[in-house]
């Protein structure tokens, strides 16, 4: 007889147990994929170390700070990794991490700007396996990124250095993907004065 017509009149959707392996605890299951989200997350935070300091760099203009920023970007991740969803992108779940802790607690420190401050386009560097092309825009951007205000700023750099999509910077900074593309706009037309104005080399 093919399995194909084999009948199986003990099997029944209801009883899903195994006699001899018991039906294991939802809260175990759940405390194991805690487990497992918290180490993919603390391999992967190596990774982005670098990228997610050049963001809190960015951001605040100062070292000190991106090095707090990172560190409770950090903390926060690892507290809450079983909010990461397996299969998604851990850069852009840590980036978003990063950018709610500078609105909701860095930035209610009113940091001055003048304490610590730092040349983002001569301290932030790009890994070699970008090409050519995006590393000399990235490196012309840093240069005037600086004066932009902090919204086009912010998404200047994740657009045009960290290379993500329109959707994908609006999910990281929380608002409408037309509101990221009228920010990039104006900041390309700050930009673009700058270029007449002889501000890239």
């Amino acid at each position: 007889m093919s399995v194909a017509h084999t009948t199986f009149p003990a099997y029944s959707r209801a009883r899903t147990e195994s006699p001899t392996q018991p039906a294991v605890p939802k809260q175990s299951v759940c405390a194991e994929a805690a487990i497992a989200s918290e180490v993919d997350i603390r391999s992967g935070l190596t990774e982005h170390l670098s990228r997610l300091w050049r963001y809190g760099l960015v951001l605040s203009h100062q070292r000190d700070v991106a090095d707090d920023l990172v560190q409770a970007t950090c903390v926060r991740a690892l507290e809450r990794a079983d909010q990461f969803v397996a299969g998604t992108r851990l850069d852009r779940w840590l980036f978003s991490i990063l950018h709610s802790i500078w609105l909701n607690e860095i930035r209610a420190r009113r940091v001055r700007q003048g304490q610590g401050f730092v040349d983002a386009g001569e301290t932030l560097t790009f890994d070699g396996a970008r090409d050519t092309e995006t590393h000399v825009m990235a490196n012309q951007v840093l240069k005037q990124v600086n004066a932009l205000p902090e919204a086009q700023r912010s998404a200047v750099f994740l657009a045009y250095v960290e290379g993500l999509s329109y959707r994908e910077v609006a999910a990281i900074l929380d608002v409408p993907i037309g509101t990221v593309m009228s920010r990039l706009a104006a900041a390309r037309a700050k930009l673009s004065e700058a270029v007449s104005a002889g501000g890239f080399e």
